[in-house]
């Protein structure tokens, strides 16, 4: 007995040749269906004419691509820096506005340090001048008592 090549199996030698046969039919001519199948047109190589053509075609759409793209990565740039520039000017602008208000703020301490001795003097004189209503108050106070007694005495 000798095994089939394909699957492996051992079959008798007549049989085996009747089962090639068999298959050797079915591969050659499958059954169709005329209406339902459609028949494919062989692919052609295009000429070589075509596909210089057309490669020549594709690298210049891509060049023109690629250069949009750099073109426009380019303008980003070219903004970014402006817009870097500017922003520089306004931090310096900025700084020299600092400047001017940490300078004024220094006079205003000096100026009010000058002042702070007159300012003690006139907290002073406040209080003096508390000081002295209340006295004015009691004394006018003391006053009517004084006149309302001396009234009682005067009618006695």
């Amino acid at each position: 007995m000798r095994r089939h090549p394909r699957t492996g199996s051992r079959a008798v030698p007549g049989m085996a040749a009747a089962a090639e046969r068999v298959l050797a039919t079915q591969r050659e001519e499958p059954v169709r269906d005329d209406a339902a199948v459609e028949t494919a047109e062989e692919a052609k190589e295009p000429a070589e004419a075509d596909i210089t053509e057309l490669c020549r075609d594709m690298f210049s759409k891509m060049a023109t691509y690629l250069t949009g793209e750099l073109t426009a990565t380019s303008e980003d740039y070219k903004l970014l820096e402006n817009m870097n520039k500017l922003t520089s000017l306004k931090y310096l602008e900025m700084k020299d506005i600092a400047i001017n208000i940490s300078r004024n703020l220094k006079d205003l301490n000096q100026k009010y340090a000058g002042l702070q001795p007159y300012l003690d003097q006139i907290n002073v004189i406040e209080e003096q001048v508390a000081a002295l209503e209340q006295a004015a108050y009691k004394l006018d106070a003391y006053s009517k008592k004084l006149e309302a007694k001396y009234k009682k005495l005067e009618k006695r």
